[in-house]
This record gives structure tokens, sequence and C-alpha cells, in this order.
């Protein structure tokens, strides 16, 4: 073959090679594209943008993060579709899943007086049964609908303490919404009066644990005032109300406007109440301050209907007629106006006074009473005696009045009203004139002045004169500054560190010589009423423990009862005896084995029923029954029948107006008893 053929031959081999590899470049090329686009096609028309295509060679090769496993098999299935499935290569990831958060665990109650119902969600460890058995025992008879749900979750913290809370105040609210988590209790509840309010909320506020948020929306009807009273009045001491009432918020607020424009400052509580007599009782009230606001001074007293306007003794004869006549053609049709322009009044304070008759009766802080002034006769004498004792105590009245058959024929009902109105404060002084009567006085109770008015305006009648200057000192008020459960029991503690309560050896009398301690931890109680509290009992370790454990069960008890006879109440407190338990000190020892004969006192936190004791108790025992009441000899309560262990034994002030009224009248010292009279009991505080 020639060269020149063989060359052609050769390249055009070598051509071919090149336009063969080049086609199958181009086709393979061609294959890619096809497919990368065929199955991302489908993979958008199906809804799977997420996923992403990618060829490499006769593969395609999927990638991205499927929202599931269910989507990353139909992406795959997609593909498969559209090429060959051993072509496809799966790379696609699906992310981790999110741990489960637990549910929230609440349970929100219902408790009216058709029953209880309970709903929402509990952990399933929880002891179902027994929350439906305790919200039984609390409904009583009452129906109890349970639609609780349960989660296999852990418990959550605070959650057995929340509860408990949660029943206690179920227990303690008979209409009541009750909604609680771990963390939080939501109480809605209705009173029945504005004390019981009061006293629920101050009750949940110290039950309520440290650890949870409390929200406390507890109302109370509004009261009924009768008579529905307002009593305002300008004097030396500026513009104030003695007694306020308004039928709804709009009419307080006009009545408290007027009140302010005519000089009053500061904040004033105006109760709206039920007993209105019209629907234009604020209007007639703030024509009434108006008129006072006009007089320069003066009162007008609202008793229902009846209006009584009093000037001051100086104000001119022609402004009293304009301002009155002004009045009485504005005010609405069913009231009725009475007028006073009094002499000039001077109040002497002591009774002794000749040219004006006075009956005074003065209150001492101690709760001595002393009746001086006139009286109009022996029968009245021993009315206004008996009327006092009964309010202050058989044996805090000390009477020294005397006859005056010429007063007014009114003198009894002004004299019997103005000793009622000295019973609602905590000392002060009441005087009684044929055209006044005044009270001056001290209370710790912020509502004494509105009722003192409503009382005289009552009592004395329309067109009466009366005063009342009765000073509110929050020290007085026993509802405030009262001690924290954990400073109750440390005060009463400290007492019995200063001085244990002692008693007979081998027995649960109380010896003569601690009745002072007792007293003392009596003391600390009336403002520890509501504290739960447990005695705990002990004895040293000589002797059988089951004697012990008597013994120191019955020393409870004889304390329990000690406090019960000096009138605390005990419904908050329980015995507990625990014998030789947790001693304090080495019972090798006779001064050891004399710390370990004690009584303390503990805070009971958590629990719902007074009545529970710990579980220490409840092998204690059965014992001999403390009296209700120590004697007074000794204060002793019956002894253990058997003996568990050797025990070692180890001139009245006078009271002048000045301490007993605000302001004080400039009258002499008030007359006392003889020093050999006995002292008067304190009369309690009201």
């Amino acid at each position: 073959m020639r060269p020149s053929q063989f060359l052609m031959a050769s390249a055009s081999l070598v051509v071919g090679a090149f336009l063969a590899l080049f086609a199958a470049i181009l086709s393979v090329n061609a294959i890619e594209s096809f497919s990368e686009e065929a199955v991302q096609d489908a993979l958008t028309l199906r809804g799977h943008e997420w996923a992403q295509v990618q060829s490499d060679g006769l593969q395609v090769v999927l990638s991205g993060n499927a929202p599931s496993e269910a989507m990353r098999f139909r992406a795959l299935s997609i593909a498969g579709g559209e090429v060959d499935a051993a072509r496809v290569i799966d790379n696609m990831t699906i992310p981790e899943a999110e741990i489960v958060a637990p549910p929230r665990f609440s349970i929100e109650v219902l408790r009216n007086n058709s029953g209880i119902s309970m709903i929402g969600l509990i952990p399933t460890q929880s002891d179902r049964e027994a929350l439906v058995d305790e919200v039984g025992n609390i409904a009583g008879k009452a129906e109890v609908t349970d639609l609780l749900e349960v989660a296999d979750y852990p418990i959550p913290a605070n959650w057995d303490t929340t509860l408990d809370f949660a029943l206690y105040a179920l227990k303690q609210l008979p209409r009541s919404k009750i909604s609680m988590d771990a963390d939080k209790v939501s109480i809605t509840a209705v009173a029945d009066s504005a004390e019981e309010q009061q006293d629920w909320a101050r009750l949940l506020k110290r039950k309520a644990p440290r650890s949870i948020l409390l929200s406390l929306d507890i109302s109370a009807p509004r009261p009924v005032i009768t008579p529905f009273t307002l009593r305002f009045l300008i004097d030396d001491e500026g513009a104030r109300f003695d007694a306020c009432s308004a039928h709804d918020a709009i009419g307080r607020a006009k009545i408290i406007s007027a009140a302010t424009e005519a000089g009053l400052e500061g904040v004033t509580n105006c109760i709206i109440g039920l007993g209105v007599p019209s629907p234009d009782w604020a209007d007639a009230a703030e024509m009434g301050i108006n008129a006072v606001a006009a007089l320069g001074g003066g009162s007008v007293t609202f008793s229902d209907a009846d209006v009584t306007l009093v000037a001051l003794d100086t104000t001119p004869q022609a402004t009293f007629d304009r301002v009155v006549g002004e009045l009485e053609s504005n005010l609405p049709d069913l009231y009725s106006l009475h007028s006073v322009l009094p002499e000039p009044v001077k109040i002497d304070g002591t009774g002794e006074g000749e040219a004006t008759p006075e009956f005074v009766a003065t209150l001492s802080p101690e709760g001595q009473v002393q009746l001086r002034g006139r009286l109009s006769d022996e029968a009245l004498r021993s009315a206004a005696e008996s009327f006092a004792r009964a309010k202050f105590g058989s044996t805090a009245v000390y009477p020294a009045t005397r006859l005056d058959p010429d007063l007014p024929s009114n003198w009894p009902t002004r004299v019997l009203a103005g000793l009622e109105a000295l019973s609602l404060v905590h000392s002060g002084v009441i005087v009684v004139q044929p055209d006044i009567v005044d009270i001056r006085g001290r209370t710790g109770d912020p509502e004494v002045a509105s009722e003192i008015s409503r009382l005289l305006g009552e009592k004395l009648g329309a067109s009466e004169n009366f005063q009342v200057n009765v000073t509110y000192e929050e020290s007085l008020n026993p509802t405030l500054n009262l001690p924290t459960p954990e400073e109750c029991a440390a005060n009463i503690n400290a007492v019995l560190a200063e001085k244990k309560i002692t008693f007979a050896p081998s027995s649960a009398n109380i010896e003569a010589s601690a009745a002072e301690t007792v007293d003392k931890i009596a003391e600390i109680m009336r403002d520890c009423s509501d504290v739960r509290m447990e005695i705990a009992g002990y004895t040293d370790s000589q002797g059988r423990e089951e004697m012990n454990l008597a013994l120191s069960q019955n020393r409870a008890q004889a304390v329990l009862s000690a406090l019960l006879s000096r009138r605390i109440l005990t419904s908050n407190l329980s015995a507990v005896g625990y014998g030789e338990e947790n001693p304090i000190a080495d019972n090798g020892t006779e001064e050891g084995r004399e710390a370990n004969r004690r009584i303390e006192f503990r805070l009971l936190e958590g629990v719902s029923d007074v009545e529970d004791t710990p579980a220490e108790a409840e092998a204690a025992p059965e014992t001999a029954e403390a009296p209700a009441e120590d004697t007074a000899a000794d204060d002793t309560a019956p002894a253990v029948s058997e003996t568990a262990e050797a025990d070692a034994p180890d001139a009245i002030e006078t009271v002048t107006p000045e301490d007993a009224a605000a302001p004080p009248y400039s009258g002499p010292e008030v007359f006392a008893p003889d020093a050999d009279d006995p002292r008067p009991a304190p009369r309690p505080e009201r």
C-alpha cells in the first residue's frame, strides 16, 4: 500500500474516533440534562420544592432536608418514576425529631351549693383516687364531678404543695373557683360579708406556700346600710366626712367631688351600699354639701330622707335663712329638711357644771368606764348602769352620777345612745347636753365614725345636733401589724426558753409557778389565733417508753387546756406527745434530763385539716383526757394514772380625758375607785 493511502486511512480512523467520542459526550450530557430536568419538574409539581436534583452521568442524586421520612420516601418514588430507580442516589437528610415538651398540668375546681366539679390534666403518678376522695369529703353530701385527665409525665416540682394549698382553700370557700398549676393558684370566691371577705383573704395569704404565686379575687355583696347615712361637716379642723354612703360609683364620685370643692383634702372612703331612699341621693347630698360650704361651716346629716342642716353658732341669721331657703327649694320632693341655728354651746366635760346639765361617760384605754353627771331619775340610773355593764363588763363600770328631775324628757334616749356610741371606740368620752351630744375618742376601725354617725342620727332623730370627733389610729387596728406565723412560733418558744412550763413529778399537772409562762403564751396567741401550730410534749428517757409517750401526750394536752381556760381559740392548735424522742441534751445527766422534759410549739405548714397529726402520733396509746379548764390555783390537768418517769421538780390609775380621748377636754381628772376595789379586767378589743 502506498504511504499516502495508509496515511489517509489512519487519518480517517482518528477522525472517526473523535467524532464518536464527541457524539457520546453530547449524548451523555443530553441524558443528564433530560433526567435532571424531568426529575426536578416532577418533584416540583408534587410539592417537593425542598428536594434538590443533580445528575452525575446516568446517576440522579437527590439531596435536601426532607420534612419527614414519609416525604423522603415519596421523593424517591417520584424520581424512580421518571428514571430508572437504580439510577437514583439518596442523599436526603431528615432533621432530628424535637423532644416533646411535657404538657402543662393544671386543675380547675368549681364549688357551689350543688357540688364540686374538677377539670384539668394531672400526672399519672398523682394519686387520683385519694384526690377525689378528699374532694368528696369536702363536698359532703353534694355531688362531685370528676373530669380530670392524666398524662404519663413526671410530676412537676412543687405540684404536691400547691395542690395541698388549693384543697385547703377549697375547704374554706363554699362558693369559689380555684385554678392551679405547679407555680400559681388563682382563687375567685364570694363571701357573705366584708368581714368574712377580709378574714378569708388574711387566712389564705398566711397559709399560701411562699413558693407559689397567689391571686385572690374575693368579692362580697354590697352592705345594706340602714339608715342610709351621710354626714359632712366643716369646723376648725377643716372639711371632713363623719359618714359617707353612696348607691353607685357615679354617685360616689359626685359626692366626693362636691366635698373636695368645699375644702375636703386627702382620700375619703365613701361606702357603696344598698338601701338608698331614692335614685337622686347623690344630687341631694351634693346640694347639702354646697349648703354647708355656703354657710362657711357647720354640718349636714342625711339619714334616709331626713336632712338636718346645723350651722355654726356664729352664722348670721340672714345668711342662714338664705342658704336654708335655697336648699329647701332645691332638694328633691322626697327629702325633708330640718335646719338648726344653735345657740352657743360650751362643753364643760366634767358633769359638774350648774349652768348646763351634762352627763359624761369616760372609757379608758384599759377598759375602765366612769359615769358622771346628771340623770333624770333612779330608773334611768339603773338602766344606764346596767347598759354600761352589758357593753363594757360588769366589773369595769364605776358610777358616780346624781339625780336631777328637771332634765329634758328625751334625756334617757340621749344617754343610752351616747353609751352605745362610746362602746364602739377603743377609748373616749361622751358628753350629753340638752342641745348637743358630743363624742370624742380613738379607734382602730376606720368605719367607726360612720357607724357612730349612723347610730346617733337614728337614735336621736331629725333636727338633733351631735358632734363626732373620732380619730382612727392604725396601731389600734387588730387586723394590722399581726405577726407572721414564724414570728408567732418564735415568740412563744422565746417565752419557753426564758422560763419553761413545769409539771408535778410523774404527772401532767402544770405547776403553779408556770402559770405566768402560760399567761405570756396566751397573750401572744391572741394575735396568732389563725396560725396552725402543734404543742409538742417531750420527756426524758427514764421509765418505760410507752408510759413516757402517754405522759408527754397528756402534758401537751394540759397546755392546750390551760390556753383554752384563758379564752384562747384553740381550733388551730393540736397537742402531740413524742415521749423520749428528739432529745436536746444528754439523758445521762440530771441537767440533760431536765432539758429534755419540755414543751415546744412548732408551725404546721401545708396541712389541710386541723385534726391531722404527724404519723408519729398515730402510735400513741389512748390516754386520759385533760380537763377543759385548769384550776385557778395551780393550773393543773389530770395526772397520768401510772407513773411513767421520775421527774424532779425542778393602785388603779386615774383616767383623765386627755388619756382617753383626742382631742381632750379641759376638765379635771376622772374619779377612780378606791384602792381596795378589785381592778377590772381589761376590756377585749372590739
